[in-house]
């Protein structure tokens, strides 16, 4: 857990230095032209090219939906489970099997579902509690893991559409060039400028988008390890409840 803590504390210093930087930039171009920062902004994203720049912007939304959307779901499911193995464990000595059900009942998150699910087997034998716990803990992870592969699709996709507006741009550059007949910085600077704008406001976004993707994995990581422990936790509970 500390190397996960590590690795995401380093990532989002590199993300806050590269959005920064870019915003200091923004910053120094509308206090030389003064205007506002936003409306400075607001420019840069026009002059890279609508098409573009909007399905980026476009990727940036839907990503972000779709990670606090995880972030708090994975959140939630987040449950104490060494008080709820306690719990089980007391309800199973005092009240039996019905008990222990009762307590997962109450209790909210996927270790708790996969405990209730073993437990309604339990009356069929420990294979079948096993056989239980293992295709309901693979039925929670699912769970767990919806809509990642849809935040990893945007990482991707972002700085591809920026490099393909690059592209593009410079392709309309070197016409220019071939059209007048001459090699003029000035005549193709703006166009390139315009260019490289939408690989950088790919680029940022998936950067962003990247920041909660690696935390989301980490998390589903956690709780998945945690449902792997807890059921083995369970196993030994009823196997020792039936002696």
């Amino acid at each position: 857990m500390k190397k996960i803590s590590l690795t995401l504390a380093t990532a989002g210093m590199f993300v806050l230095g590269t959005t920064t930087a870019s915003a200091a930039m923004f910053q120094e171009e509308a206090a030389e032209a003064g205007k506002g920062f936003t409306q400075i902004l607001k420019e840069q994203f026009i002059q890279g090219g609508p098409a573009f720049m909007g399905i980026v912007l476009l990727c940036l939304i839907l990503g972000l939906a779709v990670a606090i959307e995880r972030i708090i779901y994975l959140n939630l499911a987040s449950t104490n489970s060494t008080k709820l193995k306690q719990q089980v464990e007391d309800a199973l000595a005092s009240g039996g099997v019905e008990a222990a059900k009762e307590v997962c009942r109450n209790t909210k998150g996927p270790v708790a579902s996969i405990f209730y699910q073993g437990l309604d087997r339990a009356g069929e034998g420990l294979e079948s509690a096993e056989k239980a716990v293992v295709a309901y803990g693979g039925v929670q992870m699912g769970q767990l893991e919806k809509n990642v592969s849809w935040l990893s699709l945007f990482i991707a996709i972002a700085p591809m559409l920026g490099f393909m507006g690059t592209v593009i741009g410079m392709i309309a550059a070197f016409q220019k060039i071939a059209a007048v007949g001459n090699l003029s910085a000035s005549l193709i600077a703006g166009d390139i400028q315009v260019a490289l704008l939408t690989t950088v406001f790919g680029l940022i976004t998936a950067i962003i988008l990247q920041i909660f993707y690696n935390y989301i994995i980490a998390k589903i990581d956690s709780i998945v390890n945690d449902m792997e422990d807890s059921s083995i936790s369970l196993i030994d509970m009823l196997a020792a409840h039936k002696k």
